[in-house]
């Protein structure tokens, strides 16, 4: 387990620094904030979860403590008190921090710790751990083992090609007896670092063995949540495609009934063409009726060039209606004076000028001329129809 662990430690450090250097850390981090301050004071510290950064710090035999960020400390204690007192004084100066959340940082102090800037290839950036203890013998005087070490990228602009980093490094003698005295008080710490300021640095001089593991017992309830959420989802997936096959069902059903209508619906059309008195009909009002593609024909030829038609309509009456524009719509009365399929030409309404196109906007009723057949046919019908009363 623990080289498996090894193995996947410079993944975890590449994944983890590729998350830091995306904006989403910062955008999800005011998201949170902003969402927090709409909650109850009471609520807010409930939902401020996270690690709890505190910079433990000696000085002049004193213990200081602080969260990091925030310049006031508490109340120091002597590192001669025993360690019940030490961790009573600790636990008080860290009071309100939930211990699933707090971390500790031993603070140095700046002068005994070297610092150097370096100019790394790009590629040093997933395994700067391992580069650190090259150029360890490059940059200080000292060994990598004689020393607790962290190499750290830093922000801001370099030479194309390369990256900034630097080497942090202190004497393990120095650090060795404040790292014994704190085991002894029965203190764990997470992180060697030094203060910047009231904020620390960043780095982390404890090698990986060292560090502290850290047991979180609401990770499972996180799992457990999560599956949950995730099951809720599947289940809404699935009752999503359930009611879209109800759906679906019901939509067939409707179709199928349709086309039993339209069914019966095509079984009476045919009756009624395959009835003598429908076809008779249907064939006499075809000999008697003007062909529309003839009146088409015959206005096409007679309207001039500066005339065309916006609509034009024919009824079963052989009632004609035609509306477009014109340059001399006035003259359009004799030209249809000479058709033979079209008589009483009028105008309807008033002959307006359309100012887009400079030309006169007319509607115009006329009535179809019937065929010579229809009129004798007519005819034949009042003769017979005279004869039979001459007849009585």
């Amino acid at each position: 387990m623990n080289s498996a662990t090894q193995t996947l430690r410079p993944q975890m450090e590449r994944a983890r620094r590729a998350w830091r250097g995306s904006p989403l850390p910062g955008f999800l981090a005011w998201w949170g904030g902003e969402l927090r301050a709409l909650l109850p004071t009471r609520w807010q510290a409930f939902f401020s979860g996270g690690n709890v950064w505190c910079l433990l710090r000696h000085d002049g035999g004193q213990w200081h403590v602080r969260r990091n960020g925030q310049p006031q400390t508490a109340a120091p204690w002597s590192d001669v008190l025993d360690a019940a007192a030490q961790q009573a004084m600790l636990n008080t100066a860290v009071a309100g921090v939930d211990r699933q959340d707090l971390r500790l940082a031993l603070c140095l102090a700046p002068d005994t710790v070297l610092r150097r800037r370096l100019l790394l290839p790009e590629a040093a950036r997933d395994n700067l751990r391992q580069i650190g203890a090259f150029e360890m013998d490059r940059q200080t005087p000292f060994r990598p083992e004689q020393v607790y070490y962290d190499l750290r990228e830093l922000p801001g602009p370099a030479p194309a090609g390369r990256i900034a980093a630097e080497l942090v490094a202190a004497p393990r003698s120095a650090v060795d007896a404040k790292l014994e005295h704190l085991r002894n008080a029965g203190i764990a710490i997470d992180a060697v670092d030094l203060c910047d300021g009231d904020k620390r640095l960043g780095v982390n001089l404890l090698p990986p063995q060292m560090a502290r593991v850290h047991r979180d017992p609401r990770r499972r309830l996180n799992l457990a949540l999560a599956g949950a959420a995730l099951l809720l989802l599947l289940l809404c997936l699935g009752q999503w495609l359930h009611n879209r096959e109800d759906a679906l069902t019901a939509m067939q059903a409707q179709v199928d009934d349709m086309h039993g209508d339209a069914q019966k619906v095509s079984d009476l059309r045919k009756q009624l063409e395959d009835s003598a008195g429908a076809s008779g009909f249907l064939a006499r009002r075809k000999t008697d009726a003007v062909a529309v593609v003839d009146v088409l024909q015959d206005l096409t030829a007679r309207i001039p060039d500066d005339t065309w038609l916006e609509r034009f309509t024919v009824d079963s009456s052989g009632h004609l209606g035609m509306q477009g524009q014109s340059a001399k719509a006035a003259s359009l009365i004799d030209v249809l004076q000479t058709s033979k399929l079209i008589t009483g030409a009028n105008f309807q309404g008033v002959i307006q000028r359309d100012p887009a196109t400079n030309k006169e906007r007319f509607y115009m009723d006329a009535q179809l001329r019937k065929p010579a057949s229809a009129t004798a046919n007519a005819g034949a019908k009042a003769a017979a129809s005279s004869s039979a009363g001459a007849a009585r």
